[in-house]
């Protein structure tokens, strides 16, 4: 603490208690502001068109001294302070009607329909340059590409270890733009792959087809429609946007589905995670696109279990801004 307080070069015996608790944000700030961008893109769903860049900019004078405090985190510790006498900045307590208020927002909307739509409009077209080779992206939509293709390169190389994917059928649940689809029907599988939004599975499609692709089919629907039976079922980065208390259903949905194995990949509930998620929801930004959830790998690994299979491989993806947790769980 006193070394916090101490932070700035005015003494700290002669700041008052509000600007103590300023110069305590302000040092957060600097330690924490590319962890703040980080969670309020991942977690809360920030828009990634922007480069991240400070919001707000408040001076404050310290005994003749001026400070330049930028991004909302330390800004909302100076506003606190100034407006709380004797109350802390950082008390639950200073957030009830913001949180109180995104809390109600968030559960009158359904899930499926708001990934739907966004996936159908805006989100197409961000994420369709992510998702490609476009040079129309930012460094932080650029290091989502290169996290989301270890993860796809991992599971291709899992495959090209087997050598026996030629003639399997392989279902792809959330196939997006079919980053592993395409590449799966080019090393010979039967693909059925599908999407909850037409946008994305058209644009699969339309990119199989340039390609002269023949043995792979794509259709809009969503995960808990699929129907079949399959040698492999994958569902890759797609779990972000289950709840937490529908995961264990949709795994087992996954395994309803596949005959041999399921390879499924998901962001991971850890306590920093978690934390970096608490803190995120303080800043919910004016371009929120889906909600995202963590979700307990002992979870995952149960449902699995309880449908008769067993995790055989297992990998761990994290850059920047992109975490992902990958499985491959065979039939036992």
């Amino acid at each position: 603490i006193s070394n916090i307080l101490s932070y700035h070069p005015v003494p700290s015996r002669h700041l008052t208690p509000r600007q103590k608790c300023a110069r305590a944000g302000i040092f957060l700030h600097s330690s924490l502001q590319k962890a703040i961008f980080r969670v309020r893109y991942f977690y809360v769903g920030i828009d990634i068109s922007a480069e991240p860049q400070a919001h707000c900019s408040i001076h404050t004078t310290f005994d003749d001294r001026t400070m330049k405090i930028s991004d909302a985190f330390a800004a909302s510790a100076v506003t606190f302070a100034v407006a709380t006498r004797t109350a802390s900045a950082f008390s639950p307590a200073a957030f009830p009607a913001a949180v109180g208020g995104r809390t109600a927002l968030y559960s009158s909307v359904d899930d499926k329909t708001e990934v739907r739509e966004y996936f159908n409009n805006e989100g197409f077209s961000r994420w369709n340059k992510i998702y490609s080779d476009s040079d129309e992206v930012n460094t932080v939509q650029l290091d989502i590409r290169k996290g989301h293709d270890m993860t796809i390169q991992k599971i291709l190389g899992w495959v090209r270890d087997d050598g026996d994917i030629a003639g399997k059928t392989v279902c792809d649940c959330g196939c997006g733009v079919g980053s592993l689809a395409i590449p799966l029907a080019q090393m010979g599988a039967r693909i059925s792959a599908s999407d909850i939004s037409d946008a994305m599975a058209s644009e699969a499609a339309e990119r199989a087809k340039s390609m002269g692709i023949e043995n792979a089919k794509f259709y809009t629907s969503d995960l808990e429609s699929v129907t079949g039976r399959y040698n492999t079922v994958t569902c890759v980065d797609v779990a972000i946007h289950y709840p937490t208390e529908k995961m264990a259903e949709m795994v087992g949905h996954l395994c309803s589905l596949a005959e041999e194995r399921v390879m499924i990949s998901f962001a991971p509930k850890t306590w920093y995670y978690e934390l970096l998620k608490k803190v995120g929801e303080l800043f919910p930004g004016p371009s929120k696109t889906t909600r995202a959830y963590l979700h307990d790998e002992a979870v995952v690994r149960d449902a699995l279990e309880k449908a008769g299979f067993s995790v055989a491989r297992e990998e761990m993806t994290g850059t920047s801004f992109y975490f992902s947790r990958l499985l491959e769980a065979k039939r036992v």
